[in-house]
């Protein structure tokens, strides 16, 4: 079996989110649980600083030229070995070589340039895949492309796509005055693209795909449903016969508590004392008046859809009736990043914001906090709260999504669970919990047991791998 995986990001070469988890963890599990009978490869652009990480191990495999519509442009094709996966890398400083991944005014004509430069991969490195796996809007074109461009040629034929939905929030929505301009697709493919007045780059994806896996069961779902669908849930009900939902990993290596050098004092399921010490180690860093305080953490961007909205309306509410700290990491919205710092001001001693990404420094706070706060307003998988149990910080979530799919609310009479949850997007149904698990803390031996619970749930790459790989089989036997 050939996989190629085609996405925007991946860990550790260049990262915006939760895709590069995926596009760095998922290849390596898919090698290794299916051996030397898949041959997986992965394609992503050659962004600004990944030769830095790469080092000398980058090889230059081929130089050709890609044409988008009237433009002929550089393409150069680099590979990578990492975990008996190839990834190549694809090499236009034109396009990529930018301060940022995302947000540039022509991100619509790069993403086509890649998704051209994709299928050139295939012909120069005489790699036909069995499944291309494209992800999220910034791999849409390679789909049309390979269907409506290139499927009439014997190589490319064959070619099934599974195409996973991460966040349906961003679709590539562009005007029509660009479709044969940028795009190279002509009125044909119009009715392909087309949807609500404009160009929709995931809607012709969708349209596209042979299946469609969404990175949840429940996610899967809720995008049948017009309040999580972002406009597109008829386009999703019409194709609802190819999806599926698939609940992503973590990478369970990196995220280790017994071998993170990253933490202060390493610690595991069957001797948890080192986390006193990265907790003792916490309140420092926040200034934290008191170690025996249970501490609440979030790591997060700060955006309304991750529930800050709901934790901005009851946090001072809670900080003052309730003997507990509170730190957060994380930069977003201006309304949010206003709030947090004057909730900081106004209680020293008892609230830590800090405004900025530290990848370093979210794993110290995961490994010393208590309490993880996740109530997000829609999550499609979410992996904080998975790291957060790896690390023995108890969840508190909305039952939303992957956070529905993977924490499972506490059971006070058989101790059962594995963090705290709330159904309703509602401040007070959120605070009411969060009190609850404040009262648990405070029971030693049932905090204790109920952190054993936590990290004992496995959420490695293992099942979703073999659950990717079956998917791939019923694809290629269509």
């Amino acid at each position: 079996m050939k996989i190629l995986f085609v996405a925007s990001e991946a860990l550790p070469f260049a990262s915006t989110g939760g895709l590069a988890d995926v596009a760095g963890s998922l290849p390596a599990a898919l090698k290794k649980a299916a051996g030397d009978g898949c041959d997986v490869r992965v394609v992503i652009p050659l962004y600004a600083g990944i030769r830095e990480k790469t080092g000398d191990k980058l090889k230059l495999e081929y130089e050709t030229g890609v044409s988008l519509s009237w433009r002929n442009q550089y393409c150069g094709i680099n590979s990578y070995k990492k975990d008996n996966v190839t990834y190549y890398f694809i090499d236009n400083e034109y396009y990529f070589k930018r301060g940022t991944l995302y947000g540039s005014y022509d991100d619509g004509e790069r993403f086509a340039y890649f998704g051209k430069a994709v299928m050139e991969l295939m012909r120069v490195m005489n790699f036909y895949p069995d499944i291309m796996h494209a992800n999220d809007w910034q791999t849409a074109p390679a789909v049309i492309y390979l269907k409506r461009k290139f499927a009439h040629i014997s190589e490319y034929s064959n070619i099934k796509v599974l195409f996973t939905i991460h966040n349906i929030a961003y679709q590539g929505k562009y005007g029509f005055e660009i479709l044969g301009d940028v795009f190279e697709l002509g009125f044909w493919d119009r009715d392909v693209v087309e949807y609500d007045g404009c160009i929709n780059l995931l809607k012709g994806a969708i349209v596209c795909a042979d299946k469609i896996s969404t990175v949840s069961k429940k996610y899967s779902e809720e995008l049948m449903d017009e309040y999580f669908a972002y406009g597109l849930a008829p386009i999703l009900r019409e194709n609802a016969w190819k999806m599926t939902g698939i609940t992503n990993g973590i990478d369970i290596d990196y995220y280790n508590p017994a071998t993170d050098e990253e933490i202060f004092k390493k610690f595991s399921p069957d001797d948890i004392s080192g986390k006193s010490q990265c907790k003792k180690e916490l309140v420092n860093i926040c200034g934290f008046y008191n170690e025996a305080t249970p501490i609440i953490s979030m790591v997060s961007r700060l955006a309304a859809h991750k529930g800050f909205d709901l934790v901005s309306r009851v946090i001072e509410e809670i900080i003052c009736t309730c003997d507990v700290n509170f730190v957060l990491l994380g930069t977003g919205e201006r309304e949010f990043e206003d709030f947090f710092s004057g909730l900081a001001s106004r209680h020293p001693g008892r609230v830590c914001t800090i405004l900025k990404y530290d990848k370093a420094l979210s794993k110290k706070i995961y490994a010393g906090s208590d309490i993880f706060l996740m109530p997000s307003q829609s999550e499609p998988c979410g992996l904080s709260q998975m790291i957060a149990s790896r690390y023995g910080t108890v969840p508190v979530v909305r039952e939303t999504g992957g956070l529905y799919d993977t924490i499972h609310a506490y059971n006070k009479y058989d101790g059962t669970g594995n963090g705290f949850s709330f159904a309703n997007y509602n401040a007070h149904e959120m605070m009411a919990v969060i009190k609850d698990a404040i009262e648990l803390y405070h029971n030693t031996d049932a905090w204790i047991a109920l952190i054993k619970n936590v990290m004992a749930v496995d959420f490695s790459w293992n099942a979703s791998a073999k659950k990717y790989i079956e998917l791939y089989r019923e694809i290629m036997n269509y």
